[in-house]
């Protein structure tokens, strides 16, 4: 009866969405990838909504019922007992009456099984689709044959696309960047290889004093370039986000330095790679979201740039990688134990990352493994000092945010 039931209200929110759309024409700016969509949708949203009427997705909106339920209105967040029949209702009111409408709405795109990007493509046809990063074990993978069906199956967003729309790849991935063979639209490219239209240099991750501050880099396009600067967001994937809007906001007709000043705004989304201040006057890196391998590098990158009195890290499993887990764990083991002094980890998977962190620069002492976020956070919370910066990542289901909690200021 559940099952029928929201079968149901999945097929009645995309009829309406596809109404909505069919009636207000809106400019639909799809976002896909396998990591730093919601990062990229809210950097894309700052870089327009100050010259553009436009929309995001709210949380992680970006499934069936998600996706449509943004397209119907500006919902953040399911609550309350009657909160679908409060949608249909008002969604019944636009459709019968002419009212304010944005004139773009910017959504994410998840495929997390075959099928998936044809689903929310019936709803919503993009006029400009971006596409992030895969790397090579992306999240999900167990559900597909491989790495290359995941970027068969979001590559279906650029292959849409009409000759008068808009691609924009990501150079630096090549699974992404060969997506520009699959798509008659125009192809804009971003990132920091030789070659990106809209090229990320000079980067560098800032401090104030013993405090990480954000990162800064420029982004030359079309023989001149503009300084960016983002307050308390780290990492080359926030510089990813950063240009991706870029490239939109162009599109859009916004100019590149009013891009630059719109950008000042963006924040790092909650729990995905954002800085705040911890007990004992630490600091936590938390972005403890989600994790794949990709992600996972990249933060532990971002950490072995910035300056600690120690840096600690909590990881946890990477999930829905199917058979590359023991592979890719002990990647991030390897990588982890050249950066990190003490090491925290929380569940089964994650003890593939301790073990090849013992082997790598770590001393064995410095290692503790616990099978849940609850185990592990009280020794966290014991073994942090003053000036230690703490990463936390994992995917969502270990729960890691109960030991950002634990040891939030």
């Amino acid at each position: 009866m559940k099952d029928t039931l929201k079968k149901l209200l999945e097929k009645t929110i995309k009829y309406l969405a596809g109404r909505m759309i069919k009636k207000y024409q809106p400019g639909i700016i799809a976002v896909t990838g396998s990591v730093g969509k919601t990062s990229t949708k809210e950097a894309i949203y700052a870089a327009l909504i100050k010259s553009r009427t436009v929309r995001a997705s709210g949380g992680n909106f970006n499934n069936e019922l998600g996706m449509p339920l943004t397209i119907l209105g500006d919902w953040k967040k399911i609550e309350g007992k009657f909160f679908w029949i409060k949608v249909i209702f008002s969604s019944l009111i636009k459709l019968i009456f002419k009212v304010k409408y944005p004139e773009a709405l910017i959504l994410e795109y998840a495929a997390a099984k075959p099928g998936d990007m044809k689903y929310l493509l019936d709803i919503a046809r993009p006029t400009v689709s971006v596409v992030t990063a895969i790397g090579d074990i992306p999240v999900h993978v167990e559900f597909f044959s491989g790495p290359e069906a995941i970027a068969r199956e979001k590559a279906k967003i650029v292959e849409v696309l009409p000759t008068t729309s808009f691609a924009i790849l990501n150079f630096d991935d090549q699974a992404v960047l060969d997506m520009k063979q699959r798509t008659r639209a125009h192809v804009i490219t971003y990132g920091f290889g030789d070659g990106a239209e809209i090229q990320i240099t000079n980067f560098e991750n800032r401090m104030d004093g013993n405090k990480p501050a954000g990162i800064s880099f420029k982004l030359n396009y079309g023989g001149s370039f503009v300084p960016i600067r983002l307050d308390n967001c780290f990492g080359k994937a926030q510089a990813y986000a950063a240009a991706a809007a870029t490239a939109v906001g162009i599109i859009y007709g916004v100019n590149i330095v009013k891009i630059a000043e719109a950008l000042l705004e963006y924040e790092s989304p909650e729990r995905r790679g954002k800085l705040i201040e911890g007990i004992k006057y630490t600091y936590i890196l938390d972005d403890s979201y989600n994790a794949s391998p990709l992600s996972m590098h990249a933060a532990i990158e971002t950490v072995k740039s910035l300056k600690a009195a120690r840096k600690i890290a909590v990881l946890g499993d990477m999930l829905e990688i199917g058979k590359y887990t023991v592979e890719a764990h002990e990647t991030i083991g390897e990588l982890a134990g050249k950066v990190f002094d003490i090491l925290i980890t929380v569940g089964g998977r994650a003890k593939f990352i301790a073990e090849t962190a013992g082997k790598s620069g770590i001393a064995k002492k410095n290692i503790y493994s616990f099978d849940t976020a609850d185990d592990a956070k009280l020794k966290v919370q014991e073994l942090i000092k003053k000036g230690d910066l703490i990463l936390i990542k994992a995917s969502h289901a270990m729960e890691l945010d109960k030991v950002v909690e634990e040891i939030k200021a």
